[in-house]
């Protein structure tokens, strides 16, 4: 394994973790496909076992060992002080290991959701913390996949993959298409769509989850706006969750670990 010391944020071989933010690594023509950044050794031994493909590491002195654990031969190891590391970064490396991944190809819709029970829908969540969340919710509460509206945030950013403790490589997920033609693959593939909102015709959760659905999608809206019209308009039902204390609603993060825990109860 090349373990390359660098000494100078400068250096133009940091340039993955440097001079490319989420967004533009997305779109850099070189290696096809684009890049991520993967945070810490546990996210990153995640995203291994899930078959993702390091460009690089940078990681600190102190956390060789843990870098040369889990990487190939084939993979520069870039190993800097806590110095140069903020200075590259911008930020404080605390758990001292960042990597350069080649972002995977997606998968289709219909692989996906192939034979899935319970599978969550975050449409246009544009908080990178919340699309984290969600994802760590999916895993913990086993929901077998998640799919993302065109406009929500990418579960790859750098935040989204940190709060997800890497369940993002643990869940399988993928983008769909705008409603007009997701409505009809998510049903061709036998799933009730569940839209989770507020209406005066709402099934209560514990009432939907004892209807006993073999395959259930859960749809789930931003927090403010919800559920668009066309999500709406998708769904065979609408559920709620009962509130007290005159709450209204949850954080949709929040809100997804209630539902999936009381559908997967029920699935179970």
């Amino acid at each position: 394994m090349p373990l390359i010391p660098v000494d100078s944020a400068a250096d133009p071989r940091l340039a993955d973790y440097r001079d490319l933010t989420d967004v533009s690594l997305r779109r850099v023509a070189e290696p096809a496909g684009g890049l991520y950044i993967a945070e810490s050794s546990k996210v990153l031994d995640r995203a291994l076992r899930a078959g993702h493909r390091p460009r690089s590491v940078l990681v600190q002195e102190k956390f060789v060992d843990d870098a040369v654990a889990l990487v190939g031969d084939d993979v520069d190891v870039f190993v800097v002080a806590s110095e140069v590391a903020e200075g590259v970064t911008g930020y404080t490396v605390h758990r001292g290991l960042l990597a350069s991944m080649h972002r995977p190809a997606l998968a289709s819709v219909e692989d996906v959701v192939a034979g899935a029970r319970l599978v969550v829908v975050l449409e246009d969540i544009v908080d990178h913390t919340n699309v984290g969340a969600a994802f760590r919710s999916a895993a913990a509460l086993g929901a077998d996949a998640v799919l993302v509206t065109p406009r929500c945030a990418d579960p790859l950013y750098r935040r989204s993959v940190r709060v997800s403790m890497g369940t993002v490589f643990q869940v399988p997920w993928t983008r769909l298409p705008e409603w007009s033609s997701a409505a009809p693959l998510l049903r061709d593939a036998g799933l009730q769509l569940a839209a989770l909102a507020l209406s005066d015709d709402a099934v209560p959760l514990d009432a939907f989850s004892a209807a006993g659905h073999e395959r259930v999608a859960l749809l789930l809206g931003a927090e403010g706006d919800g559920l668009s019209r066309g999500a709406l308009a998708a769904a065979d039902t609408v559920v709620t969750i009962p509130m007290a204390g005159g709450v209204d609603s949850l954080n949709v993060a929040a809100a997804s670990a209630v539902a999936l825990w009381e559908l997967g109860r029920a699935q179970r």
